[in-house]
Order: C-alpha cells, then sequence, then structure tokens
C-alpha cells in the first residue's frame, strides 16, 4: 500500500516560550500551560499521545504513552503564521518579514488610497474585534476601509460586506499584496470582512489571506514535482499561494476543516494531507478566550479517535502548531513559542523525540516517509519513531 502522511496544525497551540522569546516580550508566554492552569483542559486522546510527556508541557504526564512526541524551536526570528508553516515545509527564511509597530509610513497609504481610489481610517496596531467595533460607525458613513496590523506582518483590511462587496474587498487585498514587496515586505495582506449596525459588529467567515509564495522551494514543491498528490486544507492554499498544492479544500473554522481531512482520510486521497485549523488562533487566542480556547482543544480532542481509526496501514499522523497565542498573556498577538509535537500511526514507535532545532525537521520528515530522500534543511525523524 501506498504510503501517506497525515500533518494537522492546531494554529497558534504553542508550548512555552522559546530560549528567545524576552526579544519579542513574551519570556513568560505558554499557551497550552497557561490555559490548563486557568481552566484545565481535558484532552484524554492527546495525553493517551504522549502531549503531557513534551519537555516543560505543564500537562499532564503519560507513563503509558502510545505515540512520538517533541517539540520544535523555530529558526526564523519571527512568530508569524507564514514564516511558521513555511519552516515547517522546509524553508527557513533568513529574514523575517518586516513588522510595522507604529502603523504603516504616510508613502506606503498614500500609495495604496491612490490605487483603490479611497482613502482610509484606522492605521494602526490594534485588535480586529476592537478596531471594527471602534470604527464601524465612520466606515459605514465614508465607505473607507479599516486599516490594521499587529505584532506580526501583517496588513489588514476590514470592511462590512454591505458597503465594501466581497470582491471589492479581494480586489483591494490584491492591490496591497503587489504593493508590499522588497524593502516594504509584508507577510500576509489579510481581508476581513464584517457585518452588524450602530457599533455592533461582528467578523464573518469570508476571511482571505494573500500570502507570498516562498522565496525558495519547499517540501510541497518537491513531492507536487514527483507526482505525488498534495491536499491543503483551510487556509494551506493561501499560505503558500497555491503553490505544492494539488488540490485546495478552503475550509473556513475547525469542525470543517476535521470533516474535510476525514473525508479525505477515508477516501484513500492525497499522498499528504496538510490542514490548518484556524479557530484557536482566530476566535480565541487573538479574543483572549481562554475557555473558548481550552473548549475548542477539547473538541478537537474529542475528533482525534476517529481520525486515526480512519487511518491506513501505511499512515503517518502528525499534530502539531506554527506559533503560539497565549490567550492568558498580555496582548493579542501572536507568542514566541516552541510548537509541539505528536505522531501516530501502526508503525509510529511510542517515543520521545526531544527538543529539534527548527521545525523544518517536520518537512523533512514528511519528504523522507513520501520519497526516501533527504530534504536541504532539517533533520528527519523517521529513524527515531518509524517501526518497519
Amino acid at each position: 500500500m501506498n504510503r501517506r502522511v497525515i500533518l494537522i496544525v492546531l494554529d497558534s497551540v504553542g508550548i512555552g516560550s522559546l530560549p528567545d522569546a524576552a526579544e519579542f516580550g513574551d519570556e513568560d508566554a505558554h499557551t497550552l500551560g497557561n490555559i490548563n492552569s486557568v481552566r484545565p483542559i481535558y484532552m484524554p486522546n492527546l495525553v493517551k499521545l504522549g502531549i503531557g510527556n513534551i519537555e516543560g508541557s505543564r500537562l499532564p504526564y503519560n507513563p503509558n504513552f502510545h505515540g512520538a512526541f517533541g517539540r520544535l524551536m523555530e529558526r526564523t526570528h519571527a512568530k508569524d503564521t507564514t514564516s511558521g508553516h513555511w519552516e515547517m515545509m522546509g524553508f527557513p527564511m533568513s529574514t523575517p518579514f518586516k513588522t510595522y509597530p507604529n502603523g504603516f509610513p504616510r508613502e506606503i497609504m498614500d500609495e495604496f488610497e491612490a490605487k483603490i481610489g479611497r482613502g482610509t481610517l484606522g492605521n494602526t496596531v490594534a485588535s480586529g474585534t476592537v478596531i471594527i467595533n471602534e470604527l464601524g460607525d465612520e466606515h459605514v458613513a465614508t465607505g473607507k476601509p479599516i486599516i490594521y496590523t499587529s505584532a506580526d506582518s501583517v496588513f489588514q483590511i476590514a470592511a462590512h460586506e454591505e458597503v465594501i462587496p466581497l470582491e471589492e474587498l479581494y480586489r483591494m487585498c490584491e492591490i496591497a499584496r503587489e504593493m508590499l514587496v522588497g524593502d516594504k515586505l509584508v507577510g500576509r495582506v489579510i481581508a476581513r470582512p464584517f457585518l452588524g449596525a450602530n457599533g455592533d459588529y461582528k467578523r464573518t467567515e469570508n476571511r482571505r489571506d494573500f500570502a507570498l509564495a516562498p522565496m525558495g522551494d519547499t517540501v510541497m514543491d518537491e513531492l507536487v514535482k514527483r507526482g505525488k498528490e498534495v491536499i491543503g486544507i483551510g487556509k494551506i492554499e493561501d499560505i503558500f499561494a497555491h503553490r505544492g498544492i494539488s488540490l485546495a479544500d478552503h475550509t473556513k473554522n475547525n469542525p470543517s476543516g476535521i470533516e474535510a481531512t476525514l473525508k479525505y482520510i477515508r477516501e484513500g486521497r492525497g499522498d499528504f494531507i496538510f490542514t490548518n485549523l484556524v479557530d484557536f488562533d482566530m476566535l480565541y487566542g487573538h479574543r483572549n478566550d481562554v475557555d473558548g480556547y481550552a473548549s475548542a482543544i477539547e473538541a478537537f480532542d474529542k475528533a482525534l479517535p476517529e481520525l486515526i481509526s480512519a487511518m491506513g496501514e501505511n499512515d503517518i499522523m502528525m499534530i502539531t502548531a506554527d506559533h503560539g497565542c497565549d490567550p492568558c498573556y498580555p496582548g493579542t498577538d501572536h507568542t514566541r513559542e516552541y510548537i509541539p509535537l505528536v505522531a501516530v500511526g501502526k508503525h509510529v514507535k511510542p517515543t520521545s523525540l526531544g527538543t529539534r532545532e527548527t521545525f523544518a525537521d517536520i518537512g523533512a520528515t514528511v519528504l523522507d516517509y513520501l520519497t526516501g530522500e533527504e530534504w536541504s534543511a532539517g533533520s528527519s525523524m523517521l529513524r527515531d519513531f518509524y517501526m518497519d
């Protein structure tokens, strides 16, 4: 039977601050540990795989673990979604994306406003849920889109769907994407549509991310080149600018992402299924919603046995994250953290994988298992956990 890898990214589910976290103001961040200390997380299936056995996890230890487990450091000096996923797929960035802690320079905004044919509001560092309620009424009255950023490399454009239709909002994002390159390099331009009235506005699920294509080859590119089917679920296609993907299924939330992943596993589709579950980050981490975050982890844990039981004889599933977003920590931004890794499958030996030096070890493992080849970045973990 063909070999297959299923990689599920629990977006922002970090597992403790990295050694350089103080440089980012994140020295005490610990997404999983801090949540669990405030609101205990019931996740028996992840604990069974060994997530609590990861060094520094601050989670329940299980002496009878069934999976391979470890944690990974990010080599890229950043804490954003794009750099995390790119490094995971074997492309660590030597120079991280640019951030704008004081908003975007006037020359960028002047150029953007000239190209979209209207003025803008905001241009500040802000929480998206807060700024749409602060400026939503003015936006509805004037038709000016709301621009904001964060500690991450993002240019976010918020607009009411009945004031600026989705296609027009997406066109504005494409204009910004074309602008924010070179010396102004921004990781992602994000469309943030919302609905509502009179200061009571709620974001919709019609968000779209406009990322750059990686500046070098990724493991996904190599797999497609070799005729392997790569299925991207959730925002994977946006993060990689539609490159290195055979089939994209743009699910918009955790339940639909889990459902799609289960469908492709059951159908025997894909050599590599790559899923991002966004709700942990988008709905709970950035909103400091500790209970919502814990509940989302519990919902994934509840779905995990069905995902595992659907796996084939030669399937390997790896569950990880891309950065932290500690809802217990001051502010609403991502946090610079280790990411957890648990692996399961009929040929996965229960073992500790220790602390890995780069997220790229994940991509190197995927390529090794599916092709037997080495990758230029990272080290395959296959020999540490695979049993013939």
